[in-house]
């Protein structure tokens, strides 16, 4: 088995550091914290349940289930892909439009995710739909940027520099055929409609949110 960690954007440096980025970053990780104190109960309260939603309770939901994860390896996951690619975006676009963007598309994502499954009431929870509406962003707005990532193959493991539209491409065309699959599930899993409604809404809107820059391309 294999799989790809990517790290940063080898092409080019933030010319000023990622602020909103960090802030994100270090408030899903008290949120988890307050989940592993709180248990179910925290999660449940602050959690997306679309029959919930669907019902008209508990819209704040929307935006908070994006700060609490199910475990150690979700959120290290989240936050790794986040601070791959979220300097650059936030770079381009401005700390304050780029804090806004991730929270709507984050919101878009949760919302792509009730729709495949309105009637469901397991919690949806993850930072991964914001994050794939970056991810889209970026696609859009640095094709060519090559990312240094971590490639794994068995008990191979190297550095290596890959083409973020390659990568990137990659990974949503596996989100976008494992959505049909997963649509009707009610046991839980990983929320592919929500990284395809977010990365869809970052790709679309991405240069409605961009500044311009001197120097940038």
């Amino acid at each position: 088995m294999g799989t790809v960690v990517p790290l940063s954007d080898a092409s080019r440096r933030t010319l000023s550091f990622p602020v909103a980025t960090a802030l994100i970053i270090a408030v899903n990780v008290v949120v988890f914290v307050l989940e592993l104190t709180g248990g179910n109960a925290f999660v449940e309260r602050w959690a997306a349940i679309p029959k919930v939603i669907v019902g008209g309770h508990q819209w704040i939901t929307i935006w908070t289930a994006m700060f609490l994860h199910g475990s150690w390896s979700h959120i290290i996951g989240n936050m790794i892909f986040l601070w791959a690619f979220g300097p650059e975006m936030e770079d381009t676009m401005g700390h304050v439009r780029y804090s806004v963007f991730y929270l709507l598309g984050g919101a878009v994502a949760m919302l792509a995710q009730i729709a495949g499954g309105p009637g469901s009431t397991v919690p949806c929870l993850g930072a991964s739909g914001a994050i794939a509406a970056v991810m889209g962003a970026f696609i859009v707005t640095y094709p060519r940027d090559e990312i240094r990532s971590v490639l794994i193959i068995f008990i191979f493991v190297r550095i290596t520099m890959i083409p973020a539209a390659l990568l990137i491409g990659v990974w949503f065309l596996i989100q976008l055929f494992s959505a049909g699959s997963v649509a009707t599930v009610q046991s839980g899993g990983v929320a592919y409609l929500a990284h395809v409604g977010g990365f869809i809404f970052g790709a679309v809107t991405a240069r409605l949110w961009r500044r311009v820059i001197p120097g940038i391309d």
